[in-house]
């Protein structure tokens, strides 16, 4: 298994010279995410991660979580590794101080979360789970919910969940079965079946708070009629058990520490949160948080991916370089000296450092929206979020994917035998790109609702800043080609909306057909934005070995990887046309 090394060198650089976080926080009036607070989280949690969760990762996808009649041990070291975790108080770092928080800003959890998907991307997602349910109760939960189970969730002695899908849906939720009927004393018997539900049972905490999509009787039909129930494992007053058991879990490819579990609700005591008929509002809250964390675990896997990629290369000997021996003294070069391994390698690089640039620039969109006192920033903020929480969430796995099947390649045979660790990390990101909305919906989303049902606002909103970048370095002396590179597409993106847009007025199904392109070639234009940035800021540190490989990686992207944005562009021009003709009949043999 690769031996994980939080990159604390490429973290401080986006922290302190791109994206300045202490200015930021100073502006927000954030005063405890001082220097050495900031500091001190990288340092601690690096070796937490490095020394506890790295060393159950393979551990625990060989063991899985084990079922016994409704029962669900975590692997071993699991439950002790959370228990440190709680005691160390990691799970209330951006947590309301009302409810035993930290109180410091998003940007520095989604740091720490980063560490944690990396190291173990499976026992990440108990946490990471209960991080979304606390978002939602504190936003939308009463005052008597809120001191019910904030606290108890920012402690982590109970954990939470969100469980929407059932087994006739996934992602049209108009449809669910699950019921709830209103009882005297207020609260709701929730019956149904839910599944895909991770985190839904185990045995890391004393109680899990389930959040449950259901319909009243009186509920409007579709996706209208939702509404959002808290559905405890254990009541919070007695501490008797709920009618809620794990029928099973799924037996997966990939994440296998994760408990997935089908979820069978009896009548189970439950509570509305937020208004009737509103809860897909309230479960937004806390999909977009686990949708922004989901995009991290393709940047997660991709990084523990090239670690034990680039060490691989370094050592594996094979062949000589087409130019001459570069290890004359040994039996044959190492495999980075050959252009095919190195192209794969810095895919990974380039995806990875800029998927990393990209979760740090939305988490401080996260703390403005959160933070700010200014009406206006707050909204241009939640705009920009909007806009960008669909790319991160599908750009990210799918370039996280990738990456990682680059790393399996680098290793050759090797990469495909379980003991070298890099299979299971195609196996666990595989899961990314489908869960949390799939990817495709993720596109529809971006380009149907965010885009032009904006009517192109929220993408101007970003590409103004890009505008007003390069403008600003349009004269750079070693970066003004790739400037005009990105201004040429950063115009062409805007005449790319305008084509589809108006096709779509004539035949919806323009959208559907051109949507995963158009994600993608968003992506790839937000990242160039990104690395020039990175390389701007590289520029200005006195490693001159790390500059260079930052400007290097920067040329690689826009001269190897940028380009796919014209496949892209071409795909979503050809329209629909040659999607929907073919009569769905002819498509069997």
């Amino acid at each position: 298994m690769p031996e994980y090394k939080a990159p604390l060198r490429d973290m401080r650089f986006l922290i302190d010279n791109v994206f300045d976080f202490h200015g930021h926080y100073a502006a927000l009036g954030a005063t405890d995410a001082s220097p050495d607070m900031v500091s001190a989280i990288l340092e601690e949690g690096a070796k937490f991660c490095e020394n506890v969760l790295a060393p159950l990762n393979r551990s625990g996808d060989e063991e899985g979580c084990h079922f016994d009649q409704g029962v669900v041990t975590t692997p071993k070291g699991f439950k002790e590794a959370f228990a440190q975790y709680v005691q160390g108080g990691w799970h209330g770092v951006a947590a309301d101080p009302a409810y035993g928080g930290q109180g410091l800003p998003h940007s520095l959890g989604l740091v720490l979360s980063e560490m944690i998907g990396s190291s173990n991307t499976s026992w990440g997602m108990y946490p990471g789970l209960t991080h979304g349910a606390m978002s939602a109760i504190h936003a939308h939960g009463t005052d008597e919910q809120k001191a019910t189970y904030l606290s108890k969730l920012t402690a982590g002695e109970w954990t939470g969940t969100m469980c929407l899908t059932e087994a006739h849906c996934g992602t049209d939720l108009g449809l669910i079965k699950t019921r709830a009927l209103p009882q005297a004393d207020g609260s709701y018997a929730v019956t149904g079946s839910k599944i895909f539900i991770s985190a839904g049972e185990h045995d890391m905490s004393a109680n899990i708070i389930h959040l449950v999509l259901a319909k009243l009787p009186d509920a409007p039909a579709g996706t209208k009629g939702i509404s959002l129930f808290i559905v405890p494992k254990f009541h919070a007053d007695s501490g008797e058990r709920n009618a809620v058991h794990c029928g099973s879990i799924e037996h997966k490819m990939g994440i296998k520490a994760s408990a997935t579990c089908v979820l069978n609700f009896d009548g189970a005591k439950g509570f509305l949160i937020g208004e009737a008929n509103k809860g897909l509002n309230c479960m937004f809250t806390m999909m977009n948080h686990a949708r922004l964390g989901t995009g991290m675990q393709g940047l997660c896997n991709g990084e523990a991916s090239f670690q034990g990629a680039i060490k691989y290369a370094n050592d594996r000997l094979q062949m000589r370089s087409l130019t001459g021996a570069k290890a004359p003294e040994k039996a044959a070069d190492p495999i980075i000296v050959h252009p095919d391994v190195r192209r794969m390698l810095l895919t990974m690089k380039a995806f990875n450092e800029g998927n990393r640039a990209l979760t740090y620039f939305t988490a401080q969109l996260l703390d403005t929206a959160h933070l700010s006192n200014d009406p206006g920033q707050r909204q241009e903020a939640e705009d920009l979020l909007a806009f960008l929480t669909p790319i991160c969430k599908a750009f990210m796995t799918e370039t996280g994917l990738e990456v990682t099947n680059h790393g399996m390649q680098v290793f050759g045979g090797h990469g495909y035998i379980r003991e070298w660790g890099m299979e299971q990390l195609v196996r666990d990101c595989r899961i990314a790109p489908i869960y949390e909305g799939t990817n495709g919906i993720q596109a529809l989303d971006l380009l149907g609702r965010k885009v032009l049902g904006s009517q192109g606002k929220l993408l101007r909103g970003f590409t103004r800043i890009v505008h007003t970048f390069c403008a600003t370095n349009a004269e750079h002396p070693q970066l003004s080609a790739y400037v005009a590179q990105l201004n040429r597409l950063n115009q062409q993106w805007g005449e790319l909306t305008l084509s589809v847009g108006t096709a779509a007025m004539k035949n919806p199904d323009e959208v559907g057909a051109a949507a995963m392109d158009y994600l993608m070639y968003s992506g790839y234009i937000i990242l160039a934005y990104l690395w020039l940035r990175m390389a701007i800021a590289a520029q200005a540190q006195d490693d001159a070995a790390f500059a260079k490989a930052k400007l290097a990686t920067c040329e690689f992207y826009f001269k190897r990887l940028l380009p796919r944005t014209a496949t892209h562009r071409a795909a979503v021009e050809a329209g629909s046309e040659c999607l929907m003709s073919l009569p769905g009949a002819a498509f069997a043999f």
